[in-house]
């Protein structure tokens, strides 16, 4: 299907300019720390530890878009990922990143979205809906297969 999806963009390369590609990222510690180039000298006690808290973990979720030649972002985005925290990002942070988006662009523009689960609860879908040039959940092209873009 994405091959498909390609095939059908490279035949309607006039799209190709108002295609925001999206995607988020989870980056987190995972692991120990490499502790070999760490030493204490102590005469008290040649053996001491340094301790470290190795173990706290952490994530954080980062956005990117591109859309033309442009990147919009990154974005940090709330942990976990939601639906809720989807559609706020999309309602409120969004339209600012895209100030510098030429209008026209802006206006005809189509979102592409990957298979995340926020981006396709219904309030989201409902916002794309209604931002939608042509009213209809198109907007949310995941490469894994919409055909027609302007149907």
């Amino acid at each position: 299907m994405r091959l498909e999806f390609c095939h059908w963009l490279h035949t309607n390369r006039q799209l190709l300019s108002l295609i925001l590609f999206t995607d988020e990222a989870t980056l987190t510690r995972n692991g120990i720390n490499n502790t070999r180039n760490s030493h204490r000298w102590s005469h008290e006690n040649p053996h001491g530890t340094v301790e470290k808290k190795f173990q706290r973990r952490f994530s954080i979720n980062v956005w990117c878009g591109m859309i033309d030649d442009m990147l919009i972002g990154p974005v940090i985005l709330d942990d976990p990922m939601t639906g809720q925290n989807y559609l706020d990002f999309l309602q409120n942070e969004l339209p600012k990143k895209l100030e510098n988006v030429p209008l026209a662009t802006r206006i005809a523009m189509y979102f592409q979205h990957d298979g995340d689960p926020s981006h396709y609860t219904r309030h989201v879908m409902q916002h794309l809906n209604d931002i939608s040039p042509i009213g209809e959940s198109v907007v949310a092209v995941p490469l894994t297969g919409h055909q027609d873009l302007q149907t």
